[in-house]
């Protein structure tokens, strides 16, 4: 079978890719998800749009978002970005699964608050294991919200449709953010372990002179031993110690630095070196940044 992606551009092409007649409005609509059907023909065959797509569902739906698939029994709340690709794994009949996609075109919110801020919302990069699990209030107040965006679609488009359109999307986000620290709160135990996982990484990743060989780990090496997304790695780590992964990264560079300071005679800009900085200059930035001295002036000191 062919791995050639089958992409929209617009509202209109998402929906007649499954099935649906034209949008009542060009940038944005709601699909229900009891109307979606495919069958076997479809398995294996890839998507991806133009478009971001909110989707609650109460059921696993045949679908792999990004590199992952998830099979989940209560409701979730899954998000794509624009360019993401999705991949149907099993066919799905009508009826079979419950729930709504929300699709939006980036032009939809463009010179809006919500167009200058939606990269804040990192679910967007999360990846599908990581997708919100809902209790049944939350899945209600998100319901809520949706059907008054349906109800704005097919009823009253006007002067005023697109700004109130926008507001409850960006509603929508905002709720889904404050349900994500609750699920970040609930899951703080395994978290935690996250946390420890991640310190265990950047000591052993120094300890086997993968500073010198490789130069300092990114936040996707981290996030990639860790079996999460960036995004949610960071998110976890911001929420747990108030640090962000780069936050890490730079605080252990940082430690062994002052060690090294203290302790070899090595020159700074072997130092540099050895802490995986191509050019001993943003070593010494850095430092400087980080504890108001230069890495000479540490080391005089101690």
């Amino acid at each position: 079978m062919s791995k050639r992606t089958i992409h929209s551009k617009s509202i209109s092409e998402i929906r007649s890719v499954m099935g649906f007649d034209k949008p009542t409005h060009s940038l944005i609509t709601v699909i229900d998800t009891g109307k979606l059907a495919y069958g076997e023909e479809t398995v294996g065959k890839r998507f991806s749009s133009d478009l971001y797509c909110i989707a609650l569902k109460d059921s696993s739906c045949g679908i792999e978002y990004g590199r992952n698939s998830y099979d989940f029994d209560d409701g979730v709340l899954i998000f794509t970005a624009p360019k993401q690709v999705i991949t149907v794994k099993s066919p799905q009949a009508l009826n079979q699964v419950k729930g709504w996609m929300l699709y939006f075109h980036p032009e939809l919110i463009r010179n809006t608050s919500l167009g200058a801020k939606i990269d804040s919302y990192n679910f967007f990069n999360y990846e599908v294991h990581e997708a919100l699990h809902l209790s049944e209030n939350e899945q209600n107040t998100l319901n809520q919200i949706a059907q008054l965006i349906q109800a704005e679609i097919k009823e009253r488009i006007d002067n005023h449709s697109n700004q109130v359109l926008v507001s409850n999307i960006e509603l929508l986000l905002n709720y889904s953010k404050r349900f994500y620290e609750r699920q970040f709160n609930t899951r703080s135990a395994s978290n935690i372990d996250v946390v420890s996982k991640v310190e265990t990484l950047l000591k052993n990743y120094y300890s086997e002179n993968k500073l010198i060989e490789k130069g300092q780990p990114s936040i996707q090496y981290l996030a990639d031993q860790c079996h999460l997304s960036a995004s949610y790695l960071s998110d976890l780590l911001a929420k747990e110690t108030g640090r962000s992964a780069k936050d890490h990264i730079n605080d252990f560079i940082l430690d062994k630095a002052k060690d090294l300071l203290r302790s070899s005679s090595d020159s700074i800009s072997g130092i540099a070196y050895t802490l995986g900085f191509n050019y001993p200059h943003y070593f010494g930035r850095l430092f400087k940044q980080k504890t108001g001295k230069t890495p000479q002036e540490y080391r005089q000191l101690n």
